[in-house]
């Protein structure tokens, strides 16, 4: 495949997951506020600090308020990386690689930016904020399910995947860590109910719940939560589970062209390194640790990635 069109696959689904990933952070970000009693300004805050957007959102306005953070963070016209231009953006790469995509990933594709682009036409109220969310994560899926359902599994479709991993990765690392190092208010708090809650909240925001609870009996220790998202290979939006699917894919890839890159030995090194930690050794480091150290390794693998198949987004 040209550089060209791997490369517009690979950050179309990049674009898209984020999008997505943006609309998750958001609603863990506005169901912690609702936990507290007092002003909810430090929540939307981590919202934006943990999306890497502070200091563009800092330039725009003066406080961290539920409406200008929302608006902000999806259809801000200054915010290049808001959910609108994100969209516009996947959108003008499928129809760079229009070719090498099928009619249904078009078409799905193209009905999730216009349904997207009446709906953020206006500001958007906090109240509208959760049926807003249910749309972004609905049209996602219509897109992913018509991947699946309608493309030849050949490096088109790998590099479509490796985008949503490495994408999906991130992000719930993300919200891992806003939850750990931003939002908890103090020590004090560790173990509480409010602690609890925002614990469960998490789980709900990577819609982690229903299978948490089936297989921990509604057990929601911090720990036990940690470990689901980070270390089990069963659940698809862990760590671990997307490093699986990143790793296996690259493998797919170095069948197809018949040469192992360097990212394929980097995705295996850190896929090995999550199969041999232990939650109890991730807690003792350092959870907000790790997950920064994770975050700093996901990223070089993306930029390794396109050094080896030569494409840019």
């Amino acid at each position: 495949m040209l550089g060209r069109t791997a490369g517009g696959i690979f950050w179309m689904f990049r674009y898209l997951e984020r999008c997505e990933n943006m609309a998750r952070l958001l609603e863990a970000g506005h169901r912690m506020a609702l936990t507290r009693n007092t002003g909810s300004d430090e929540e939307w805050r981590s919202v934006v600090t943990t999306a890497g957007l502070q200091s563009g959102y800092e330039s725009r306005y003066d406080d961290y308020a539920a409406a200008h953070v929302v608006n902000y963070l999806l259809r801000d016209k200054a915010n290049p990386t808001s959910v609108l231009a994100m969209l516009e953006t996947a959108r003008h790469n499928a129809r760079m690689t229009r070719t090498a995509l099928t009619r249904e990933v078009w078409e799905a594709t193209n009905i999730f930016w216009m349904r997207m682009k009446e709906a953020l036409a206006r500001p958007v109220r906090e109240t509208d904020l959760p049926g807003l969310i249910a749309m972004i994560r609905q049209q996602s899926a219509q897109v992913r399910g018509a991947l699946h359902g309608s493309m030849l599994r050949i490096d088109v479709y790998n590099f479509a995947r490796l985008g949503t991993f490495l994408e999906r990765a991130d992000s719930t690392a993300r919200i891992l860590d806003v939850k750990y190092y931003v939002l908890l208010p103090s020590l004090s708090f560790v173990g509480s109910s409010l602690d609890n809650v925002q614990w469960e909240t998490i789980l709900r925001s990577v819609s982690a719940e229903h299978a948490f609870r089936w297989l921990n009996a509604g057990d929601t220790r911090p720990v036990g939560v940690a470990e689901f998202l980070i270390l089990d290979e069963r659940f698809p939006r862990s760590l671990a589970f997307c490093y699986q699917k990143l790793f296996g894919n690259l493998c797919y890839l170095e069948k197809d062209y018949g040469q192992r890159m360097p990212s394929h030995d980097l995705a295996d090194e850190i896929h090995n390194g999550l199969q041999t930690q232990s939650i109890d050794a991730i807690f003792e480091s350092g959870l907000h640790e790790f997950l920064t150290d994770f975050m700093t390794c996901n990223a070089r693998l993306a930029g390794q990635i396109e050094r080896d198949y030569r494409f840019y987004g």
